[in-house]
């Protein structure tokens, strides 16, 4: 995986964030998703390359990035936070201003970024999300059905830690397998690293949270982008799942659109997780977008 890449480690305030780095021309941050690490790019990486500077990197609390005890209203792993743990990776890159395409978690860090630092993302890509306040503030039983793990993760330590811990493979097994497509999506190489990286107590700590933060500070931080009338400003392309959750349940150009100046996209034949399960179509639809063609 990720051939001809380079892997690196960034010090952003003091917490570490791990990287992989190739290819060539104008630059392209990628980030992942729960519960997984920056292997999620493996099968869209190499042809991203050919036209992109690609950093593909381990979230705070995820991967082989640092994992931080979270404070008591877990500001830490706000998505604000974050976001600037990988501005500060592309600065130390090189790279004031950057693209980003992000699926399921860094997807959410990915337009907190683009909400936040307005002149250093020129374009955005999110993969099967809505915003973060529209899908907690429009629960449905369908949905919290679905997304179990929203409510379950936000539990106060180390009630979910705890759980999970006592069979982590089993945790990563179902959460992934559950969904629309199984653990077929998944190579073997790619589930193997899933797996070694859960099976540490910190990252299990890193997740809970990462969703702590999503179900607190996070909605804050968007109640007052709201308020004060912010919007993301660069071209967003949101993309989704035909048969997953968030095309059953809400709408997500719709919902994008409150808080974006120009937004398409459209559902993908395939189910949650886009780059391992619809690879191609993945790339007909964002690298027209990336290089500043519309194809749609």
């Amino acid at each position: 995986m990720f051939d001809g890449f380079d892997n690196g480690t960034a010090v952003v305030d003091g917490v570490k964030i791990r990287y992989a780095k190739g290819g060539s021309g104008p630059p392209l941050l990628l980030l992942h998703g729960h519960p997984q690490t920056h292997v999620i790019w493996h099968k869209v990486s190499a042809q991203l390359a050919r036209h992109f500077t690609v950093v593909a990197a381990d979230l705070r609390g995820y991967g082989d990035s640092d994992k931080p005890a979270g404070l008591d209203d877990h500001s830490n792993y706000a998505k604000r936070v974050m976001a600037n743990d990988q501005v500060g990776l592309m600065a130390q890159l090189g790279f004031e201003r950057f693209a980003v395409m992000g699926h399921d978690r860094g997807a959410r860090v990915a337009y907190r970024m683009a909400l936040d630092h307005p002149q250093r993302v020129t374009r955005l890509v999110t993969l099967d999300i809505a915003p973060t306040l529209a899908m907690y503030e429009n629960t449905t039983r369908e949905f919290a059905t679905a997304y179990y793990h929203w409510f379950f993760l936000i539990r106060p330590a180390p009630f979910p830690e705890t759980l999970i811990n006592a069979s982590p493979d089993a945790y990563l097994k179902y959460h992934m397998g559950s969904r629309d497509a199984g653990l077929a999506p998944f190579t073997e190489a790619a589930l193997a690293e899933y797996l070694r990286c859960i099976r540490d107590p910190a990252t299990v700590h890193g997740i809970c949270e990462d969703y702590r933060a999503s179900a607190g500070i996070d909605l804050a931080h968007e109640r007052d982008d709201i308020a004060v009338g912010r919007k993301i400003e660069c071209e967003l392309l949101a993309l989704w799942g035909a048969d997953g959750t968030i095309a059953k349940c809400f709408d997500p150009l719709k919902e994008f659109g409150k808080i974006a100046r120009e937004v398409s996209g459209k559902a993908l034949p395939c189910g949650h997780y886009i780059p391992e399960e619809a690879p191609q179509q993945l790339l007909d639809e964002a690298l027209p977008f990336l290089l500043g063609a519309r194809k749609m």
